[in-house]
C-alpha cells in the first residue's frame, strides 16, 4: 500500500476479524464513563435494578455503574467507519472511539452525516498532492475515502449540474486547522476549475487567488498559545465561476478582526505577523524611510521578538511583498501600508504624564509624535493639541477640554486600533478589486466560510457573544439543511414520518440575542443603553435581567459573589458572560479631532483610509472618559454601533448561505501541546459538542439513521430467517418484508422504503448480535459433523489395516509350513533347469519380438492418444449438442407459451385501451360541461380580475421558466417529444383560458403574491411606525426645550426669592436707621436722582409699548372728563350707595345658597364622569377582546396560507423528481433496444418504472387525503367565521344598549351644566352691576379729591394747628404700628395655609407698592425743594392772612369732614362688596380649573370661545364644551360600530377568497390527475411497443441459439418480471380509474358545497344589511329619546325656576339656551373645519413654540421691571421718612407748596393710572398669550389623538403581526406619556399665569392695607389734626386702593395646585 493510501484507506482485515466479532458478542461490551479516557470499554456482568456490574476490559477491575451512564458499543463491523451516521449505536462514546481509532491510524477525515470532521494531525501528510487531486476529481462521495477534496468536488459538481450556488462552512477552535483546510479548498478549485490545464500554464487569476492567502495571513494572522498561525478574523471567500465552470473572479468579506492584538498581547503570543516581517525583513533603505527601530523599543510589542519554530520572518516578508506584486498592488500603496504599520508601532511609544497641580495630561517627549506625524503626513502641534486638548461640541459651541493621562492613553490606543483596522479593510477591498477585474460573467459561485467556532471560557466577553451568536445561526442552518435532506430522503422512499424542523430548537436562544423588541434582545438592549446618558455596564446588566429574566435560555447568577453577570444556554452548553466594557466596545469611540487631522493628511493613502470621518463616534458623543472603562455617558447622535454593524453583516451572510447548498466542515484540535498522535478525549468531546456534531447525531437519532439496501439486508441477515423466503425468484422488497415479519420487529423500529430499509438507532446492533449467535451455532454444528467424518475415516482405515495384517500373517504361516517340505524344495530346484538348451535361441527371438512389440506399442500409444483426444472432443461436442438441444426444446416450449400469453395480454390491453379511450371521451364531455359552468362563473371572476393584475407578472415569469424547460425537453428522444407536444398543447389551452381561469391555475402563486403584499403592508406599517417615532423624537425635543425654559424660570424665581430676602433685610436695616439718616438727605437725594434716571429709562421702554395702549389712554381721558361732570351727582350717588349696600347684603346671602347648590351639582357631575369613564373602560376592553379574536382568526388564515405554500413546494419538488425519473426511465427504455448484453439493465429499469407508478399512485392518494383534510379545515373555518359574525352582532347590540345608557347619562349632565351656566350668567350680571357701582364710587372719590384740594388751600393759614397735628401724627404712627401688627397677624394666618413662596411674594409685593408710592412723593419733593427757600419768605408774609381766614376754614373743614365720613362709609361698603365678589370669582376660577382638568381631551375646541368671551363667558363655554365632548364620545362609538362592520366585511372577503382558492386547488388537482393518467397511458403504450420489440428479438434469438444461451435465460427472467410489472401497472391503472371516479364524485360534492357557501354568503350579506338598517333605526330612536329626555328636563328646569322665583333669570336663560343651540350648530360646522385644519397642526406647533418663547421673554421683562420698581420702592420708603421729618421743619413754607402739590398730585395720579392700565394691558396680553399657547397645546393633543386613532386603525389591519402590534402598544404608551407631559407643560403655563395673578392680588392686598391707613388718616382729618402733606398722601393711597380692586376683580386668584 502506497504512503498516501495509508492515510486515506483503513485496514479492513482488522475490521472483518471474526475473533473480534465473537469477542464482542460473548462479552456484552459497553462503554463506561472515565475521567481519564472519557469512556472505557467494559463487559456487562450483572444487572441489579438501576446498577450494573461492569468489568473493565483493560484493567480487569470490576466497578458498579448506574444503568443510565452506560452507553452501548457498536459491533466490530462498524470499527473505523467512514461515516459515523452509519453507526447503529449513535452516542458520544461511539463517536469519540471511532474518531480516536481513525486518528491513531492516520485517518484525519471522517464523515458524520452532513459534517466532515477534521482532526489536526500536527504534521504534514502526503494527501494533498496533484495525484490525490486527480484521484478525487469527478468521483462520488461514497466511492472515495473522506477528504476535504471530496467535499470540494461534490460542491463543484453540484454547482455545475444543478446550477445552484454552493458554500463550504469551516468552523472550529483556534489551531484546529480551519485556515489550512480553506487553503486546500482554494487549491483544489484553482486546479480543477482553471481554464489552463497545466500548472505551468496556470492563469493570472488563479495565481492571484492563491496569493491572496499569504497577504491576509500576514496582516490578519498571529501566533497564539494554541496555534502558530491563528486567523484573528473570520472570512467568507466567494469564488465565482462562469457557465463552463472556469473561475472568473473572487470576493472576500471579513468579520470581527481582533484589532486589540495590535496594541497588547498575552504572554508567549505575538501580534500580527506583518509587524515582525517588517522589522526583520526590511532593508536599510526601507528601515530609514519607515523610521524602524529594535523590537524592544516598541511598547505595543508586549513580548518583544517572539519567534516561531520552523518559520523565517525575513523570507515570509519577501513572499508577502511578492504576493502583493502578483496581486497588482502598486509600489506607492505598498509603502503606504508599511508606513501605517510603522506608525501604529510609533503610536505606542507616545508617553503622557500627569501634571503636578491638576489631572491634566502632558507630553514631555514628543519624539514619537514627530515620527507618527512624519509617517502619516500631519502637523505635530495639531496632533498633540488634538490629543491633549481636543475640541468637544457642547450644545452648539465647541469647547477645548483638557484630557487626563488615562484619557490620552486610551485615545492613542483607540487611534492605533482604528488605523490598523481601516488599513486591513482597505487591503481586503484592494484584493477584491484585483480578483474581480475579469470581464467574464459569473454564473454561480462557491463560498468558503472560515470563522471561529463556539467558544466557552471561564468568563466570556462581547467578542465571544458575537462568535457564539454566529455559531448559533450556522448550527440552525445546519439543522434546517439536515431537516430538508431527511425530508427529501423520506419522501423519496415513501416513508411516513412526522417531520420536525430541528432548526427551530435554536430559535429561542437566537431571539434572546437578536430580537429587536417586545421584549428586546441583548444586542438591542446594548444599543439602547448606548443611546442613554449616564448608562453603565451595570445598568445594562440590570436592564437585561429585567427584560429577559424569565427567558428559558437566560439565567441570572445565583450568588452575589459570582464573577459572571448573566448566563445564556446555547446549544453547546451554558456560557457565563461578564459585561465589562461592553458599552465601550459596542460604541468603539475615537478622538474625532485626530480623525479629522488624518482626513486632511498630506499622505494620499492615509487620507483615503480616513475619508469617512463623519461616521465615527467622537468625544462629543462619549463624555466622562475619566470614568473609563466602566461607567461612561452617551449623548444621542446618529452613529452605528459595532453590534448593529455585525448583526447586519451576519444577516447578509446568512441570507447568502441560505441561498446556497451548504457543506459543513468541522475542525477539531486534538491536544493543546501541538503533538502529533495524541488525542485528549475530554477536549475532543467539548469541541464535538460546540461544533454541533453531537447535535447532528441527536437529530439523526430522532429519525431512522441506519439505512441498508434490500440486497445487502437480504444477503447479510437471510441467515436469521432461513424458511421465510420461498424458493425461486422474489423481489428484494418483498423478501425484506417477509424477513422482517419473521424477525418480529416492532413496527416503530423500522420503515421499508422503495430501495432501502430504514432502522432506528441500535436495531442493527441487535440484529448483528442475533446473526453472530446464529453463525456460532452453525459453525459449532459444522465442526461436529467434520469431526465425526474424520473419526469415521480413521476407523475404516484401521479396519483395513487389520484385515491386511491378517492376510500377511496367513501367508507367512503357509510359507513356514512349506519351507521344510522336500518336494517343495525339489520343485524349486528343478523348475529353473527346464528348457535350458533352447534358452539362447529363445532369448534372441524374444529380443526381436521385444523390439517389434515395443515399436507397435509406441505406435498404438500414439494412436490411442489421438483417439482419446478425438473421443474427448466428440464427447464434449455431444454434451454441448445435448445441452443445446435440451435448452432449445425448453426455450421453444417456453417461447411458444410466452407468445401465446403475450398475444392474449395484447388483446386484453387493447380492450383496456378502447375502454380508456371511451372514458377519456366521457371525461372530455364532462370537461366541456365544466367549461359551461365556468362560463357561468365569469361574473364572479370579473370581480377578482383586478386582484389578478399583480399576479399576472408572476405568472408570466413562470411562463418564461416553462418555455425554458420546454426548450430543454426538446433535446430528448421521440417518445419524450410526444409528451412535450402534449404539454405544449396544454400550455396553449392554458393561454386561451388564463384570462378567465387563471385564478384556478395559479392559486398557489396567488398565495405567494398575497404574502408579498402582506410583506409590503408590513414594511409600510414599519415605515409609518418609524415616522411616528420621528414625530415622537421631535416632540421629545420640544418637550426638552420647554423643560429647559421651565428650569430657567425656576432659576429666575429662586433669584427673585433671594432678592426678596435681601430686600427684606435691607428694609429692616432702613427701619432701624431712619432716625440716623436725616443728615444724609443730600446723598439720598442724589441717589434718588439716579433712580429717577433709571426710572426714566424704564419709562422710555414703556413708551415703546404705548402704541398698543393708545386707545386705553383715550378712554382714560374721557373718564377724567366724566369725573369733572360727576361732581354734581355726588350727593345722589351717596343715597344710591346705601341702597346698593342693602342689595349687596341680600346678594351675599343668595350667593352662599347658590354656592352650596353648585358644590352639590359638582359632586354629581364628578360621579357621572366617573361612571362615564368606567363605561369607556369596559367598552375599550370589549374592543380589545374583539381585536384579539380577529388577530387569532387572521393568524389561522396565515398558517393555512403557509401550509398551502409548503404543499406547493412539496408538490413542485415531487414534480421535479418525477420529471427527472421520467427522463431517466426514457433513456433506460431506449437502451433496451441496443444489444443483448443490456437486457439486465432493461429489467432493472422496468422495475423502476413499476416503482414510479406505485410512487405516483401513493402520491396521488396522499394528495387526495390532504385535499380532503383541507376541505374539512375550510368548513371548520367557515363555521368559525359564522360564529365570529354572531359574536360581533351580539356585541354590536350590547354596544347600542351601552350607547343608550350613556346618552341618558349625557342628558342628565347637560341639564346640570345648563343650570350651572344659568347661575354663572346671573352672577355675571351682578358682577357687572357691582363694577358700575365701583366706577361711580371712583368718580365720587375724584370729586372728594377736588374738594380736598380746596381745603388744602385754606389749611395753609392754619399754622397754629400744626403742633397739634404733629402730636396726632405721632399717635397715628403708633396706630399704624398697631395696624401693621394686626396685619402681620393676618399674614401669619395666611402663611399657615399657603407656601413660603407665596408669603415672600406677598411681602415683596407690599413693599413694592409702598416703594412706588414713596418714590412718587419723592419725585414731587425733589421738584419742590428748589422753590422752598423762595416760598419761605412769601409764607411769612401771608401768615397774617391765614390767621384771619382760620375761623372760616374751621367751619368749612367741619362740613367737609362730615362729607368725608359719608364717603369713607361708602368706600368701606364698596371694599367689602369687592372682597365678596373677589371670593366668588376665586370659587368660580377653582370650578373652572376643575372643569378644565375634566375636559382635558376637548380643549382644542375652545379657541374662538376663550378669545371672544370674558372670564365668565369662558366658564360657560367650557361647560358647553363638556356637552360637546359627550356628543363626540357618541360619535366615536358610532365609528367603532362602523369599524366592526368593516371587520365583518373583511372576514367575509377572506372567506370568499378561501372558497375561490379551494375551488382552484380542486381544479388543479383534477388536472394533475388527468395529466398523470395520460402519462401512465403513454408509458403503457411504450411498454406494449417494447413487448413487441422483445418478441422480434426472441425470433432473432431463435436463429442464433448457439451464441445466446445465457442471454436467453436472462431474457426469460426479464419477460417474467415485465409481465409482473405490467400486471401491477394494470392493477394500479384500474385502481387509479376507480379513484378518478371517486374524485369526480367528490368534486361534484364540493361544487354543491360551494353553491351552499355562496348562498350562505348572500344570507350573511343580507343579515349585515339588515343589521345596518337596525342600527340606523336604533340611532333614530336614540335621537328621539334624546329629544324626549331633553323635553322632560326642560319641564323639570321650569319647575325649579318657578320654585326659585327667578323669572327674570329664566327669561335670560331661555335666550341663552337658544344662543347655545345656535352656537352648537355653529361649532359642529367648526368641527368639520377643524378636521380640515389638522394638516396645519405642524406649523401651528412651531408657532406655539415661538409664542411660548415670546411669552417667556415678556415674563422676563416683567420680572426685570418688577425688580426695578421694587428697588425704587425701597429707596422711596427711606426717603419718605426723611421727608416726613423735613415737613415738620418746613411748616411755614406750606403755602407756596400748595400750587405745586396740586399740579404734581394730578401728574402722579395720571402716571399711576397709566401704569395701572399698562399693567392691566400687559396682564391681558399675557393671558391671551397663555390662552393661545393652551390652544396650540390642545391642537397638538387633538393631532396626537388622531395619530393614536390612525395607529389603532393600522393595528386592526395588522393584528397578524403580533410583534409589530406589541411595538405599537409600547409606542402608544410613550405617546400617552408625551401627552401627559404636554398637559403638565400647559399646567405649568397656567401656574405661571396664576403666579402673576397672585402678584396682582398681593398688590390689591397692599392697596387694601393702604386703604385702611387712609381710613385712619381720614378720621384724623375730620378732627383736623393731620398736616397737609399727610392728607395728600392719604388721598393718593385712597386712589390707589380704588383702582387696584378693579384689577383684582378682573384677574381673580385661581385655585393653587
Amino acid at each position: 500500500m502506497a504512503d498516501p493510501n495509508k492515510y486515506l484507506y483503513g485496514d479492513r482485515n482488522l475490521i472483518n476479524n471474526p475473533l473480534a466479532q465473537a469477542d464482542w458478542a460473548s462479552k456484552k461490551l459497553v462503554w463506561v464513563p472515565s475521567e481519564r479516557l472519557g469512556f472505557e470499554a467494559g463487559s456487562l456482568k450483572e444487572e441489579r435494578g438501576d446498577e450494573c456490574l461492569i468489568e473493565l476490559a483493560d484493567s480487569g477491575k470490576k466497578i458498579r455503574v448506574n444503568k443510565d451512564d452506560i452507553q452501548k458499543m457498536n459491533p466490530p463491523k462498524f470499527s473505523k467507519v467512514e461515516d459515523m451516521a452509519e453507526l447503529t449505536c449513535l452516542n458520544e462514546a461511539s463517536v469519540l472511539h471511532n474518531l480516536k481509532e481513525r486518528y491513531y491510524s492516520g485517518l484525519i477525515y471522517t464523515y458524520s452525516g452532513l459534517f466532515c470532521v477534521v482532526i489536526n494531525p500536527y504534521k504534514n501528510l502526503p494527501i494533498y498532492s496533484e495525484e490525490i487531486v486527480e484521484m478525487y476529481k469527478g468521483k462520488k462521495k461514497h466511492e472515495m475515502p473522506p477528504h476535504i477534496y471530496a467535499i470540494t468536488d461534490i460542491s463543484y459538481r453540484s454547482m455545475m449540474q444543478d446550477r445552484e450556488d454552493q458554500s463550504i462552512l469551516c468552523t472550529g477552535e483556534s489551531g484546529a486547522g480551519k485556515t489550512e483546510n480553506t487553503k486546500k479548498v482554494i487549491q483544489y478549485l484553482a486546479h480543477v476549475a482553471s481554464s489552463h490545464k497545466t500548472k505551468k500554464d496556470q492563469g493570472e487569476l488563479e495565481k492571484q487567488l492563491l496569493q491572496a492567502n499569504p497577504i491576509l495571513e500576514a496582516f490578519g494572522n498571529a501566533k497564539t498559545v494554541k496555534n502558530d498561525n491563528s486567523s484573528r478574523f473570520g472570512k467568507f471567500i466567494r469564488i465565482n465561476f462562469d457557465v463552463n465552470g472556469y473561475i472568473v473572479g473572487a470576493n472576500i468579506e471579513t468579520y470581527l478582526l481582533e484589532k486589540s492584538r495590535a496594541i497588547r498581547q498575552a504572554k508567549d503570543e505575538r501580534t500580527f505577523h506583518i509587524f515582525y516581517y517588517l522589522l526583520t525583513g526590511a532593508g536599510d533603505k526601507l528601515r530609514a524611510e519607515l523610521l524602524l527601530e529594535n523590537y524592544n523599543n516598541y511598547r505595543f510589542l508586549s513580548n518583544g521578538n517572539v519567534t516561531i519554530p520552523g518559520q523565517q520572518d525575513k523570507d515570509l516578508f519577501a513572499e508577502t511583498m511578492d504576493a502583493m506584486r502578483i496581486m497588482s498592488i502598486p509600489e506607492d500603496e505598498q509603502i503606504g501600508m508599511l508606513k501605517v504599520v510603522a506608525s501604529v508601532l510609533q503610536l505606542g511609544n507616545m508617553t503622557f504624564k500627569k501634571e503636578r497641580h491638576n489631572d491634566q495630561a502632558s507630553m514631555p517627549d514628543n519624539t514619537a509624535a514627530q515620527k507618527v506625524c512624519h509617517l502619516m503626513g500631519m502637523n505635530v502641534t495639531d496632533l498633540t493639541r488634538a490629543i491633549l486638548m481636543p475640541r468637544i461640541k457642547v450644545g452648539r459651541d465647541y469647547v477645548q477640554k483638557a484630557q487626563t493621562q488615562e484619557q490620552a492613553e486610551f485615545a492613542v490606543e483607540a487611534l492605533a486600533k482604528a488605523t490598523y483596522e481601516r488599513m486591513f479593510r482597505w487591503l481586503v477591498m484592494r484584493i477584491n478589486k484585483a480578483l474581480d477585474k475579469t470581464k467574464r460573467q459569473g454564473a454561480s459561485f462557491i463560498g468558503i466560510l472560515d470563522i471561529a467556532g463556539f467558544e466557552i471560557f471561564e468568563l466570556n466577553s462581547f467578542e465571544q457573544l458575537c462568535i457564539n451568536y454566529t455559531n448559533e445561526k450556522l448550527q440552525q442552518l445546519f439543522n434546517h439543511t439536515m431537516f430538508i435532506l431527511e425530508q427529501e430522503e423520506y419522501q423519496r422512499e415513501g416513508i411516513e414520518w412526522s417531520f420536525i424542523d430541528f432548526g427551530l430548537d435554536l430559535q429561542p436562544c437566537i431571539e434572546l440575542i437578536e430580537k429587536p423588541a417586545s421584549p428586546p434582545g441583548i444586542l438591542a438592549l446594548l444599543d439602547e443603553e448606548c443611546w442613554f446618558p449616564k448608562a453603565t455596564d451595570k445598568s445594562f446588566v440590570e436592564k437585561v435581567v429585567q427584560e429577559q429574566g424569565n427567558h428559558p435560555k437566560f439565567f441570572k447568577p445565583k450568588k452575589l459573589k459570582d464573577e459572571a453577570d448573566f448566563c445564556i444556554i446555547h446549544y453547546a452548553g451554558k456560557v457565563d458572560y461578564k459585561a465589562d466594557e461592553w458599552l465601550m466596545k459596542n460604541m468603539d469611540p475615537l478622538n474625532d479631532n485626530v480623525a479629522s487631522l488624518l482626513n486632511q493628511s498630506t499622505d494620499k493613502f492615509v487620507c483615503e483610509l480616513w475619508k469617512d470621518v463623519d461616521r465615527i463616534v467622537g468625544l462629543d458623543k462619549v463624555s466622562g472618559m475619566s470614568e473609563m472603562p466602566g461607567a461612561f455617558k452617551t449623548r444621542k447622535g446618529m452613529f452605528r454601533t459595532v453590534g448593529q454593524l455585525y448583526k447586519e453583516q451576519l444577516s447578509k451572510l446568512m441570507a447568502t448561505l441560505r441561498n446556497t447548498n451548504p457543506n459543513f466542515v468541522r475542525c477539531i484540535i486534538p491536544n493543546h501541546e501541538k503533538k502529533a498522535g495524541k488525542l485528549d478525549p475530554h477536549l475532543v468531546l467539548d469541541q464535538l459538542r460546540c461544533n454541533g456534531v453531537l447535535e447532528g447525531i441527536r437529530i439523526c437519532r430522532q429519525g431512522f439513521p441506519n439505512r441498508i439496501v434490500f440486497q445487502e439486508f437480504r444477503q447479510r441477515y437471510e441467515i436469521l430467517t432461513p424458511s421465510a423466503i420461498p424458493k425461486g425468484f422474489m423481489d428484494g422488497k418483498q423478501a425484506c418484508v417477509l424477513m422482517i415479519k419473521s424477525l418480529e420487529l416492532d413496527p416503530n423500529l423500522y420503515r421499508i422504503g422503495q430501495s432501502k430499509v430504514f432502522f432506528r438507532a441500535g436495531v442493527l446492533a441487535h440484529l448483528e448480535e442475533e446473526r453472530d449467535m446464529k453463525i456460532t451455532d452453525i459453525i459449532i454444528s459444522f465442526q461436529a459433523w467434520c469431526r465425526g467424518h474424520l473419526a469415521r475415516r480413521a476407523f475404516t482405515r484401521r479396519q483395513q489395516q487389520l484385515t491386511a495384517m491378517k492376510v500377511i500373517q496367513r501367508n507367512c504361516a503357509a510359507y513356514l509350513k512349506l519351507r521344510n517340505w522336500q518336494w517343495w524344495r525339489l520343485f524349486t530346484k528343478v523348475k529353473p533347469l527346464l528348457q535350458v538348451s533352447r534358452q539362447e535361441e529363445e532369448m534372441h527371438a524374444k529380443d526381436d519380438e521385444l523390439t517389434k512389440v515395443k515399436e507397435k506399442q509406441i505406435y498404438t500409444q500414439q494412436q490411442l492418444q489421438e483417439l482419446e483426444e478425438q473421443h474427448h472432443q466428440l464427447s464434449a461436442e455431444k454434451m454441448a449438442l445435448q445441452e443445446q438441444l435440451q435448452a432449445e426444446t425448453e426455450l421453444c416450449a417456453e417461447a411458444e407459451e410466452m407468445r401465446a400469453r403475450l398475444a392474449a395480454r395484447k388483446q386484453e390491453l387493447e380492450e383496456i385501451l378502447h375502454d380508456l379511450e371511451a372514458r377519456v371521451e366521457e371525461e372530455e364531455e364532462r370537461a366541456s360541461q365544466l367549461m359551461t359552468e365556468k362560463k357561468k362563473m365569469q361574473q364572479n371572476i370579473s370581480d377578482l380580475e383586478q386582484q389578478l393584475d399583480e399576479e399576472e407578472a408572476a405568472r408570466q415569469k413562470l411562463q418564461l421558466e416553462k418555455v425554458t424547460t420546454e426548450a430543454k425537453l426538446k433535446k430528448f428522444e421521440e417518445e419524450i417529444m410526444v409528451l412535450d407536444d402534449q404539454n405544449a398543447k396544454l400550455n396553449k389551452e392554458k393561454k386561451l383560458m388564463e384570462e378567465r381561469v387563471s385564478e384556478f391555475t395559479t392559486n398557489l402563486a396567488e398565495e405567494e403574491e398575497k404574502s408579498k403584499s402582506l410583506q409590503k403592508l408590513k414594511t409600510k406599517h414599519e415605515a409609518m411606525i418609524t415616522d411616528l417615532e420621528d414625530r415622537l423624537r421631535r416632540e421629545e425635543k420640544q418637550r426638552q426645550e420647554v423643560e429647559k425654559n421651565r428650569r430657567k424660570l425656576e432659576g429666575d424665581v429662586t433669584d427673585v426669592h433671594d432678592q426678596i430676602a435681601e430686600l427684606q433685610a435691607q428694609i429692616a436695616e432702613l427701619r432701624a436707621q431712619l432716625a440716623k439718616k436725616e443728615e444724609e438727605l443730600q446723598a439720598a437725594l442724589a441717589r434718588i436722582e439716579e433712580e429717577a434716571a433709571q426710572k426714566n429709562m424704564a419709562q422710555k421702554k414703556i413708551r415703546e409699548m404705548d402704541a398698543q395702549l393708545s386707545e386705553l389712554q383715550d378712554d382714560l381721558e374721557m373718564e377724567r372728563q366724566s369725573r369733572v361732570k360727576a361732581e354734581k351727582q355726588r350727593r345722589d350717588l351717596g343715597e344710591e350707595l346705601e341702597a346698593l349696600k342693602t342689595e349687596l347684603e341680600d346678594t351675599l346671602d343668595s350667593t352662599a345658597a347658590q354656592q352650596e347648590l353648585r358644590t352639590k351639582r359638582e359632586t354629581e357631575v364628578a360621579q357621572l364622569k366617573r361612571s362615564l369613564e368606567d363605561e369607556a373602560r369596559v367598552h375599550e376592553q370589549q374592543m380589545v377582546d374583539m381585536r384579539q379574536k380577529h388577530s387569532q382568526s387572521f393568524d389561522e388564515l396565515n398558517e393555512q396560507l403557509e401550509q398551502a405554500k409548503r404543499n406547493k413546494v412539496s408538490m413542485e419538488k415531487a414534480k421535479q423528481a418525477l420529471e427527472s425519473e421520467r427522463n431517466e426511465l426514457a433513456i433506460e427504455l431506449q437502451s433496451l433496444m441496443q444489444g443483448k448484453g443490456d437486457s439486465e439493465h432493461r429489467r432493472k429499469k422496468a422495475e423502476s418504472q413499476v416503482q414510479e407508478l406505485q410512487l405516483k399512485f401513493s402520491e396521488s392518494e396522499r394528495q387526495r387525503l390532504e385535499l380532503n383534510e383541507k376541505s374539512t379545515k375550510m368548513q371548520a373555518e367557515l363555521e368559525n367565521a359564522n360564529a365570529m359574525l354572531n359574536d360581533v352582532e351580539s356585541k354590536s347590540i350590547k354596544a347600542t344598549k351601552d350607547r343608550s345608557t350613556l346618552e341618558s347619562q349625557f342628558q342628565d349632565v347637560q341639564e346640570v351644566l345648563q343650570e350651572e351656566t344659568r347661575q354663572k350668567l346671573s352672577m355675571g350680571t351682578r358682577l357687572r352691576q357691582l363694577e358700575d357701582e365701583q366706577n361711580s364710587l371712583r368718580e365720587q372719590l375724584e370729586e372728594e379729591e377736588e374738594a380736598k384740594k380746596n381745603v388744602e388751600k385754606q389749611l395753609l393759614m392754619a399754622q397754629a394747628q400744626i403742633l397739634e397735628f404733629k402730636k396726632k401724627l405721632e399717635q397715628d404712627s403708633t396706630c399704624l404700628e398697631s395696624a401693621e401688627e394686626v396685619k402681620k397677624r393676618v399674614q401669619r394666618d395666611l402663611e399657615s395655609t399657603c407656601h413660603r413662596l407665596e408669603e415672600k411674594c406677598s411681602a415683596y409685593d407690599k413693599l413694592e407698592k409702598t416703594k412706588t408710592r414713596i418714590q412718587q412723593e419723592l419725585d414731587d419733593l425733589l421738584v419742590d425743594q428748589d422753590h422752598l427757600r423762595q416760598i419761605v419768605s412769601n409764607l411769612e408774609k401771608k401768615q397774617k392772612k391765614f390767621d384771619q381766614m382760620l375761623a372760616e376754614e374751621k367751619n368749612i373743614s367741619v362740613r367737609y369732614a362730615e362729607e368725608r365720613d359719608r364717603a369713607e362709609a361708602e368706600a368701606r361698603e364698596k371694599d367689602t362688596r369687592a372682597l365678596s365678589l373677589a371670593r366668588e370669582l376665586e370659587t368660580l376660577m377653582e370650578l373652572k380649573d376643575d372643569l378644565d382638568r375634566s375636559n382635558k381631551m376637548l380643549r382644542a375646541e375652545m379657541e374662538d370661545l376663550v378669545s371672544s368671551k370674558d372670564d365668565v363667558g369662558k366658564s360657560v363655554h367650557e361647560l358647553e364644551k363638556s356637552k360637546r365632548s359627550m356628543d363626540q364620545q357618541l360619535e366615536e362609538m358610532k365609528t367603532q360600530l362602523e369599524e366592526l362592520e368593516d371587520e365583518l366585511q373583511a372576514t367575509e372577503d377572506a372567506k370568499l377568497r378561501l372558497e375561490v382558492n379551494m375551488q382552484a386547488m380542486k381544479a388543479q388537482y383534477e388536472r394533475d390527475l388527468a395529466g398523470r393518467d395520460e402519462m401512465g397511458e403513454e408509458k403503457k403504450r411504450s411498454l406494449i411497443k417494447q413487448v413487441r420489440e422483445m418478441e422480434m428479438e426472441l425470433e432473432d434469438e431463435r436463429k442464433q441459439r448457439s451464441a445466446a444461451v445465457a442471454s436467453r435465460k436472462k431474457l426469460e427472467l426479464d419477460l417474467k418480471e415485465l409481465e409482473a410489472g405490467i400486471d401491477m401497472a394494470n392493477k394500479n391503472r384500474e385502481e387509479a380509474l376507480k379513484q378518478l371516479k371517486k374524485l369526480q364524485a367528490q368534486m361534484k360534492e364540493l361544487i354543491r358545497e360551494l353553491d351552499d357557501t355562496r348562498l350562505s354568503r348572500e344570507d350573511i350579506l343580507a343579515q349585515s344589511k339588515e343589521t345596518e338598517k337596525k342600527l340606523k333605526s336604533m340611532e333614530a330612536e336614540m335621537l328621539q329619546m334624546q329629544e324626549e329626555v331633553a323635553a322632560a328636563e326642560r319641564v323639570k328646569r321650569q319647575a325649579q325656576q318657578e320654585r326659585d322665583e327667578l323669572q327674570d333669570e329664566i327669561n335670560n336663560q331661555a335666550t341663552k339656551n337658544a344662543q347655545a343651540a345656535e352656537e352648537r350648530r355653529r361649532l359642529e360646522a367648526r368641527i368639520a373645519q377643524l378636521e380640515e385644519e389638522v394638516e396645519e397642526e405642524q406649523c401651528n406647533t412651531e408657532l406655539m413654540n415661538d409664542r411660548m418663547k415670546k411669552a417667556m421673554l415678556q415674563t422676563e421683562q416683567m420680572t426685570v421691571e418688577l425688580s426695578a420698581e421694587r428697588s425704587a420702592a425701597q429707596r422711596v420708603e427711606g426717603a419718605r421718612s426723611q421727608m416726613e421729618r423735613q415737613n415738620k421743619d418746613l411748616k411755614l413754607k406750606l403755602q407756596e407748596l400748595e400750587g405745586t402739590v396740586k399740579s404734581k398730585y394730578k401728574a402722579n395720579m395720571t402716571a399711576l393710572e397709566a401704569k395701572i392700565a399698562q399693567l392691566e394691558e400687559q396682564l391681558d396680553f399675557e393671558t391671551r398669550e397663555r390662552q393661545s399657547a393652551s390652544k396650540l397645546v390642545r391642537r397638538t393633543e387633538k393631532k396626537l389623538k388622531e395619530v393614536v386613532l390612525q395607529v389603532d386603525d393600522e393595528r386592526r389591519n395588522t393584528e397578524q403581526y403580533k410583534d409589530q402590534a406589541d411595538k405599537l402598544n409600547s409606542r402608544l404608551k410613550q405617546l400617552k406619556r408625551q401627552l401627559e407631559e404636554a398637559e403638565e407643560e400647559a399646567q405649568r403655563a397656567n401656574a405661571n399665569r396664576r403666579k402673576l395673578q397672585r402678584e396682582l392680588e398681593d398688590a390689591t392686598e397692599s392697596a387694601e392695607s393702604m386703604n385702611r391707613e387712609v381710613s385712619s388718616l381720614k378720621s384724623k382729618l375730620r378732627r383736623g389734626d393731620l398736616p397737609f402733606t399727610m392728607r395728600r398722601i392719604v388721598t393718593r393711597t385712597g386712589v390707589e386702593s380704588d383702582d387696584e380692586p378693579e384689577a383684582k376683580s378682573e384677574t381673580p386668584e385661581p385655585k393653587p395646585e
